[in-house]
């Protein structure tokens, strides 16, 4: 199967678009296979999420807030793409080359800088605020937590947050265990006032 140039008709072989890839033609347009729009994930379920490298702070937010999010701090974009496809993930960037190097469904372009406005945007985009379901994923591993009882903590927590709080949990993966505080109040805080004012990503 062939890919024609849409602007002086070369044809390209299509394996040279695996995942989205696009290629510059002879003549310097754009060349790519347009990809099948879809909704990633089940309806009704909470969209399965991956972020670019720049994007850290804003993945373990959303982790926080219970979304599985893949992130990695060194990861090449033909790579992240890959696993976005494969895996049905919407794929979060705001690297604009990388929306022009690949031609995939479910990505969005975020503007903002700043991790409260970053949150704002995908919230709107994808209305994720119906999916929330704070402290159940680990902001480190991206693993779910389960609840353990105090008495197994002995060492692994500071004796006075053992006789102050009743409710831990364990990640399944790296074993970090969390309990709810302080910080864990002011996060929600933050993100009560980022999700205040309206605002939306550009959208693919």
């Amino acid at each position: 199967m062939a890919v024609p140039c849409g602007v002086c008709g070369r044809e390209y072989d299509v394996a040279l678009f695996a995942f989205g890839r696009t290629i510059h033609c002879t003549c310097g347009a754009r060349v790519g296979v347009e990809p099948r729009r879809r909704r990633a994930g089940e309806p009704g379920r909470a969209p399965r999420l991956a972020a670019d490298a720049m994007l850290g702070r804003l993945a373990r937010w959303l982790r926080l807030l219970g979304f599985d999010v893949f992130w990695q701090a060194a990861i090449d974009d033909a790579e992240l793409v890959r696993r976005a496809i494969e895996q049905e993930r919407v794929l979060l960037t705001r690297d604009r080359g990388l929306a022009e190097a690949f031609r995939v469904s479910d990505l969005l372009v975020l503007r903002a800088e700043q991790p409260e406005a970053q949150l704002r945007e995908v919230c709107a985009a994808l209305d994720l605020e119906r999916h929330f379901r704070p402290f159940t994923r680990c902001s480190l591993c991206n693993r779910q937590l389960v609840e353990v009882s105090p008495d197994s903590l002995n060492g692994e927590v500071p004796e006075r947050i053992l006789r102050e709080q009743s409710h831990f949990r364990r990640c399944t993966g790296c074993g970090r265990v969390y309990w709810r505080g302080s910080h864990t109040d002011r996060l929600l805080e933050r993100v009560a006032r980022a999700l205040e004012r309206p605002g939306g990503p550009a959208r693919r």
